[in-house]
């Protein structure tokens, strides 16, 4: 395991990705917790969606990827809460229709200019080598801005999850503190997508937190098991990827789908034990 690891580093573009991968890692799964609990963790797989249609559409105007699509993703996520909150187009339905729209563009424009090529693949099902040096930098500062502004208003967050009403009732700005998470998340969806693909990145988003919430029961507990664990399966993801030559991304989700029926075995387990006792 030394020996893998060692030279894993020994590649500059691996340890680019092992970086931006953890920091992704970190961020996807304390957003998720919340995400899940407000019944709405599905927004990263609408928002990668529409992420793939933005760099479709920079690919075809010679842009710089990350740079389109991080303003169209935040966009995106900010109009599918007001189509949740203001229409009769709920939550999963809102999501639904942005996301498979987003998708059918992106393929158009991608079939219509330059086809579906390794380029385009990468995007879908993600790769550990489409990250370049200045996708990484602001990769990791974007990054570093979501875990600060996560942690800074961590108790609005935990308020707003739990209880909108009663927050509310407190003089809790309930509307800015819904757009500032889907503000993060949408950050994270796009810094997340060139690795871990735009059909694979809400996986990062949804496992840590289901698995920590199958073990633990507090919200700080879950939150810090989840970001714990998320790390651990991302980097035995990639470990397993470079082993055996499997895109980074499938390996990711395998391991944390692992990890998610390891846990609920333990958790039947448990029960049955407890039932017993």
């Amino acid at each position: 395991m030394i020996s893998i690891l060692s030279e894993l580093f020994s590649y500059t573009f691996v340890t680019r990705a092992l970086l931006v991968g953890i920091l992704v890692s970190l961020c996807s799964s304390i957003l998720g917790v919340s995400l899940v609990l407000k019944r709405y963790s599905m927004i990263g797989d609408g928002l990668s969606h529409v992420g793939f249609g933005s760099l479709s559409a920079a690919m075809a105007l010679n842009l710089a990827p990350l740079q389109v699509s991080i303003p169209v993703v935040v966009l995106a996520a900010f109009l599918l809460l007001r189509i949740s909150e203001n229409s009769k187009i709920k939550g999963d339905a809102a999501i639904a229709l942005i996301s498979s729209s987003s998708l059918a563009i992106g393929v158009i424009i991608t079939s219509l200019t330059t086809g579906m090529n390794t380029d385009v693949c990468n995007y879908m099902f993600g790769s550990i080598l489409a990250l370049g040096k200045s996708d990484v930098y602001l990769s990791v500062i974007l990054s570093i801005i979501v875990l600060i502004l996560y942690g800074l208003f961590y108790n609005k967050i935990f308020a707003i999850t739990f209880d909108e009403t009663f927050a509310k009732a407190t003089g809790t700005k309930v509307e800015r503190y819904n757009m500032l998470v889907a503000l993060l998340t949408a950050l994270t969806i796009v810094i997340g997508m060139r690795l871990m693909g735009a059909l694979l990145i809400s996986s990062l988003i949804i496992f840590p937190s289901l698995t920590s919430m199958r073990v633990l029961g507090s919200f700080k507990g879950v939150i810090i098991t989840s970001a714990v664990l998320s790390v651990i399966c991302f980097l035995i993801g990639i470990v397993i990827s470079f082993q055996y030559n499997i895109p980074a991304g499938a390996s990711i989700v395998a391991v944390n789908l692992a990890a998610f029926i390891t846990a609920s075995c333990f958790c039947a387990v448990r029960k049955i034990w407890r039932f017993k006792k």
